[in-house]
């Protein structure tokens, strides 16, 4: 008996679809265990059978136990994966997804995700640490459990402790804040009772204001002179008119005048506005350091984002003291000291989450005090730069700079460090340490 045509095309209708509703199911299950682990999806779907705690492997061994979802473990897979290529056949590193995988993590018995785990090479279990560890904070982990995984790959950076050549400018010819030359026609002078500061324009001035703990505004301008644009002549600051202008770069140019006519004649040919002392002190101290409270140029400063509030560092390393003022994690965008490209840095538990690009060093400008002791050199000395080369560029045009160059991650540490109380006195005169 013949089967009637309409039957078969229905019988085959039906089949189609059963085929592609079993279809869909399947792909939406993969896809599915994919979406929980992004970084790492399909080393998680064939979840090789890792070694156990304990295992004698001969070489040390890092196990992170997290999942793909959890935001502090996936800003831990690029790290990790960074280390597995940059130390491979120095350390195992293992990834364990409890959320793909519950199974394989229940030996580790961790109680948080993520878990950090470090073994020696026999074994043994030496620490672990609970949330987001940055790649550096790893690395001098390993440092400090006497764990060598380097191979000889890591390098102390550039150390100048004795300048290549003394600075043999005469003092007076040099700017007390920024230890840049004056100008002669900017120089600005605060007498003291014993000694007087020169200082390369009024803009220093009021970077040196801002670090005077508990200055009288009114009992420090009485000591402050400013240099006539016109004649040359100092004249006392609160009396002197200002021209106050922008150069090609958006920073600000101010140029003092004894006399009103004669800022009034400079204005016609450089543009801006004209200021009286109390109006051009609101202006420059309008915007601060979120770290030390130091009156700062936007057009100089790193910008520094924490929580939905943007603000500044006066320089690279008072940003990463914003993290430690604030006690948030942060965003800076800083730039290379040498060529002005950028530098990001993000923050995540007080440790380095992303850097970019990943190259980027610090440079810690310090000097030796009468004791012997170093110290920080100040703000002006200190920098970020893209890599180790522009950095060594930078430092052969300052042969009398010393310091050191060390990562971002223990730029962030050092400050992180601080008291509440050294935090308070930081960058301020006579005060920080």
């Amino acid at each position: 008996m013949k089967t009637p045509l309409k039957f078969v095309i229905v019988l085959a209708l039906i089949a189609a679809v059963a085929g592609a509703v079993a279809l869909r199911k399947s792909k939406t299950a993969s896809d599915h265990q994919a979406d929980l682990n992004p970084n790492v999806a399909s080393a998680a779907l064939a979840t090789p059978t890792l070694p156990p705690p304990g295992a004698k492997l001969g070489i040390p061994r890092l196990v992170d136990v997290g999942a793909g979802k959890c935001i502090p473990c996936k800003l831990m897979a690029p790290i990790l994966e960074e280390l597995k290529k940059e130390y491979a056949g120095r350390v195992q590193i293992d990834f364990i997804d409890v959320w793909v995988n519950p199974d394989a993590g229940e030996p580790f018995k961790i109680e948080t995700i993520p878990t950090q785990i470090f073994y020696d090479a026999t074994g043994k279990e030496l620490f672990r640490h609970q949330g987001f560890f940055g790649k550096e904070d790893i690395l001098g982990k390993w440092k400090e459990l006497g764990v060598d995984i380097s191979g000889g790959k890591t390098s102390a950076g550039i150390v100048r402790e004795e300048a290549v050549q003394a600075d043999a400018r005469p003092r007076e010819a040099v700017c007390y804040m920024c230890d840049e030359n004056l100008n002669a026609k900017t120089r600005t002078v605060v007498k003291g009772q014993s000694e007087q500061r020169v200082l390369c324009g009024p803009h220093c001035y009021f970077i040196y204001f801002s670090s005077i703990v508990g200055a009288d505004p009114q009992a420090e301008t009485a000591k402050v002179s400013v240099t006539d644009w016109a004649s040359g002549s100092l004249v006392a600051a609160t009396t002197a008119n200002y021209l106050y202008g922008m150069d090609a770069n958006g920073r600000p140019t101010i140029k003092a005048f004894a006399d009103k006519a004669a800022a009034a004649k400079e204005q016609q040919t450089s543009p801006g506005n004209l200021l009286n002392w109390d109006m051009l002190r609101s202006k420059e101290l309008a915007t601060r350091c979120a770290f030390c409270d130091r009156s700062v140029y936007p057009e100089d400063a790193c910008g520094v984002k924490f929580g939905t509030t943007h603000g500044h560092g006066c320089c690279t390393h008072c940003s990463m003291g914003v993290a430690a003022r604030l006690k948030q994690d942060i965003e800076v965008e800083a730039k290379d000291g040498l060529t002005g490209e950028i530098i990001r840095v993000k923050t995540l538990d007080g440790q380095i989450a992303s850097l970019e690009p990943k190259t980027a060093v610090a440079w810690f400008g310090q000097k030796k005090g009468p004791d012997g002791k170093w110290a920080s050199a100040g703000c002006f000395k200190q920098g970020f730069f893209v890599n180790e080369a522009n950095l060594q560029k930078w430092l052969e045009a300052r042969p009398a700079m010393t310091g050191r160059q060390i990562s971002i991650g223990q730029a962030l540490a050092d400050k992180l460090k601080l008291s509440p109380e050294q935090i308070a006195k930081a960058c301020k005169l006579g005060e920080c340490k």
